[in-house]
């Protein structure tokens, strides 16, 4: 079988463009395909339009590439404790489309089946059916752009907004294990955006922890066929993992927890 393994990050993303659309993997900060986006980093693309769950941190991720501007539209459903990200939506300087999570999963599980649109109820009666929800504010804070009106049908008597499926020139995804042809395997909470990210992108690069030859990976324990990545490339395993916020307790009152009194 033909092997679909590159050298490195930054061949994988070699042919990357000026404008182009990139759905990007992760839940969080779990399954980021960091390297990767730090080679889109270093490849100096830029207008590009951003599909993912949510856009990294200051200064990390997603966020290394808005920090530069180089972003200039986002669908996702999280912003989560990205600061920069935020205010550049605030201040007009991004465009954004905030998608109900579950409906932006769909959406790109949608494009990689060729499904084009769907009907969910999930926005039925607000913004995301009605049109006006901001995508992008003046730098005086009106609304600049704003999100059109969906089509709404009824079916057995409840109704149902319309969701166009999304599909990309690039998906950028990471994986715990991959095989030489492209079949991928998730750990946990990676998998939750991470092989529908890669079904929606016309070419998907995938970063793998683990790099097996073709063949080791049990056919029953695949979680995305090869059949919807191009390229493998090995991921740094040396890098530290990011918790994107980190909550404990002092050790005194985790020690007492349960204990009579």
């Amino acid at each position: 079988m033909l092997s679909k393994v590159v050298s490195s990050v930054s061949e994988a993303v070699a042919d990357l463009f000026d404008g182009a659309s990139l759905a990007v993997g992760g839940f969080g900060l779990c399954g980021v395909p960091v390297d990767l986006i730090d080679a889109v980093v270093e490849s100096g693309a830029t207008d590009l339009v951003v599909v993912s769950n949510n856009c990294g941190l200051d200064g990390w991720g997603l966020g290394r590439l808005l920090a530069q501007h180089r972003i200039a539209r986002v669908i996702g459903s999280y912003v989560g404790e990205n600061r920069e990200f935020a205010r550049q939506f605030l201040a007009g300087e991004l465009e954004v489309e905030l998608v109900p999570q579950g409906s932006l999963a769909e959406r790109l599980r949608a494009g990689g089946c060729g499904i084009p649109a769907f009907y969910t109820a999930s926005g039925v009666g607000t913004l995301i059916a009605e049109g006006g929800l901001p995508w992008r504010y003046a730098a005086d804070g009106t609304v600049a752009l704003a999100s059109p009106p969906r089509e709404v049908r009824e079916f057995d008597g409840r109704q149902y907004v319309l969701e166009r499926a999304i599909t990309t020139d690039f998906a950028l995804v990471r994986a715990s294990r991959g095989d030489t042809v492209g079949n991928l395997v998730f750990d946990k909470a990676t998998r939750n955006f991470n092989p529908l990210c890669a079904m929606a992108g016309r070419v998907a690069i995938a970063e793998v922890e683990e790099l097996v030859p073709a063949g080791a990976i049990d056919p029953a324990s695949v979680h995305l066929p090869g059949i919807f990545v191009q390229r493998v490339v090995q991921a740094d395993r040396s890098r530290e993992k990011q918790i994107e916020k980190r909550t404990v307790r002092p050790r005194e009152a985790a020690a007492g927890v349960g204990e009579d009194t």
